[in-house]
């Protein structure tokens, strides 16, 4: 970790780009960032409008904020490639790169064809409705297309916001820093989100909830450490999506719903919020730990170490945690647990606040858990490599 801080610095101090010493934030980062923040808000929205009304239009408020991800981020990118190609001056020039006979930064091209996937989902979506019926699925075709796109929307914004700051230095610098970590929170709030469907607390005593959780969380948490060489970057990325959930959690069922299609089986009066978030902002903060201990070490090493603490913190503090989610005391605006999708049937374990076992036996169960640790060291060594490749942009 100190040694990708370290080469922060030696990049920082080479003259081969231009560096950013002085002057504000850039337009562009602020675009970027609320983009990202548009696509996650507007994902927890439209799963909640589905959970407490169903789909009954394209054109919800949900769906709106959504496609402003598209347009803040795309068409902002597109428009700063326009610029750099036609109007830009040499310094510009010199920060971009090349494709296709235009100029801009690399995160820009990226977030324009994110943008461009974006739009694309929603006349997709929609027809993927009217011919297959109204579904309540994460995982359909035209929600891969909108994930992919808000990934790309999201990770172009993150590369944009990152060659700024690897070239600037003191104040602008750290404040770039912040948009850069908060940008990362959201990328990883939209991967909890699209595997959502095996994190509820039903499936917090089964395998496959550690397995996924430890392929999706730690390449993106050990990406920012290592391309930001920030101490706590890990930490505070998970913190980002601790209080977006928990703000969803809380601000949803203040609003009136009811829902609009059927069969009801609860008896819905506001909007359903998608539940508690999971505690990664404990095993993130055990790998901040970790790297100034780990200095020096084999790349390999760092993962194993990194990625067997992040699985064990993990287990450690969300298997009771589970267990208290399913009792009484969890049933509470705090926690919301009592909050059910009006669709739930009343046998559901959901409803019924009892564990649904994902693996048919002990052996299967054990086997998915021994997975977990090696799902972990492998999205931790991934993160590193990305991180550290990250560290160097500067277009």
């Amino acid at each position: 970790m100190s040694e990708s801080a370290s080469l922060h610095a030696n990049v920082s101090a080479a003259p081969a780009a231009v560096s950013v010493r002085s002057g504000g934030v850039p337009w562009y980062a602020w675009a970027c960032t609320l983009a990202a923040v548009c696509a996650v808000v507007g994902l927890m929205w439209d799963i909640s409008w589905h959970m407490s009304i169903g789909r009954d239009t394209f054109w919800t408020p949900a769906h709106l904020l959504i496609q402003c991800c598209a347009l803040l981020g795309g068409i902002s990118c597109v428009y700063l490639i326009l610029q750099n190609t036609f109007r830009g001056s040499a310094e510009a020039r010199e920060a971009s790169v090349r494709v296709w006979g235009f100029y801009g930064p690399l995160g820009a091209f990226i977030a324009a064809w994110g943008g461009v996937a974006m739009l694309t989902s929603a006349p997709f979506d929609n027809w993927w409705h009217n011919a297959y019926g109204l579904d309540v699925q994460i995982l359909s075709p035209p929600h891969t297309l909108l994930g992919l796109g808000i990934t790309g929307v999201e990770l172009g914004g993150l590369i944009l916001i990152l060659g700024c700051m690897n070239r600037a230095t003191g104040e602008l610098r750290r404040s770039l820093e912040f948009l850069f970590l908060l940008t990362g929170g959201m990328i990883l709030t939209q991967r909890m989100i699209f595997f959502w469907e095996y994190e509820s607390r039903v499936l917090m005593h089964s395998a496959i909830f550690y397995r996924v959780v430890c392929i999706g969380a730690p390449i993106v948490l050990v990406t920012l450490a290592w391309a930001s060489g920030r101490r706590w970057a890990s930490t505070i990325a998970a913190g980002v999506y601790m209080a977006t959930w928990l703000g969803m959690l809380w601000i949803l069922p203040l609003f009136a719903a009811q829902p609009k299609l059927g069969p009801v089986y609860q008896h819905v009066t506001h909007m359903v919020p998608m539940g508690f978030p999971v505690l990664i902002i404990f095993p993130a903060a055990a790998m901040d730990l970790l790297w100034p201990r780990m200095k020096g070490w084999n790349r390999w090493a760092q993962a194993g170490v990194a990625g067997v603490a992040f699985f064990i913190v993990l287990v450690a503090v969300q298997w009771p945690f589970a267990d208290f989610l399913m009792s009484p005391g969890s049933r509470n605006w705090v926690f919301g647990t009592q909050e059910f999708a009006f669709m739930e049937e009343p046998s559901n374990p959901e409803v019924r606040n009892v564990f649904d076992f994902y693996e048919n036996s002990r052996l299967a169960f054990w086997g998915g858990m021994a997975i977990a640790p090696l799902c972990a060291i492998l999205s931790t060594r991934i993160g590193i490599a990305v991180g550290g490749w990250m560290s160097r942009v500067r277009r």
